[in-house]
């Protein structure tokens, strides 16, 4: 259980913060980028909460919407603690097989029913959306940022797969919202050129 009860420390005043481990890092250290974007995203998905209960069916919605919150906070902790060859499961938080079903389940049911795509989707349509596809784009930065850090580090294989499906699952989400509002907004190529 975490318990805070003093929220300035100082001890990043010169640039420098704790991993999991204790160790420390600069600010700029790719791992700490790459929760830290996380963060980020985890706020644009509340963003998105803000007005997924004011749709149709938006309590599902925000139910799904909920517990990604819940992973990204777990996904952040498992990148915020380095691999050790040895480290005991129960000590240290790290993504499991069940948190990336979850959300493959959840995409196979929203995809379900909808249409197929005829063309690419432009972010947007409803504000639930919107900020839907802002949270992915912004996951996608991070699952980038992942990628870069499984290459240096050892990482949980199963936090970059989170990644990729949660994109994935935003994506999916963000055409559910829509087909409940306004509908997907498609991309006309090439529309402007003349």
């Amino acid at each position: 259980m975490v318990k805070l009860t003093k929220i300035y420390t100082r001890g990043g005043d010169k640039g420098d913060t704790s991993l999991g481990d204790g160790s420390r890092v600069r600010k700029y250290d790719l791992r700490v980028a790459a929760y830290g974007t996380l963060d980020e995203a985890n706020s644009t998905v509340g963003l998105a909460r803000l007005h997924a209960a004011k749709i149709a069916d938006g309590g599902a919605c925000d139910a799904m919407l909920a517990r990604i919150q819940n992973d990204l906070f777990d996904l952040g902790a498992d990148l915020c603690t380095p691999s050790t060859p040895n480290e005991d499961p129960k000590m240290v938080l790290r993504i499991v097989q069940a948190q990336v079903d979850r959300l493959e389940h959840e995409i196979d049911a929203m995809n379900a029913t909808l249409q197929p795509l005829s063309s690419f989707v432009l972010p947007g349509g409803s504000a639930t959306a919107a900020y839907l596809h802002l949270a992915r784009t912004v996951v996608r930065r991070a699952e980038r940022e992942i990628t870069e850090l499984v290459e240096r580090e050892t990482v949980n294989p199963l936090a970059l797969i989170y990644a990729n499906r949660l994109s994935d699952h935003l994506f999916v989400a963000s055409r559910f919202v829509n087909a409940a509002e306004s509908g997907d907004v498609l991309w006309s190529p090439g529309a402007n050129r003349s």
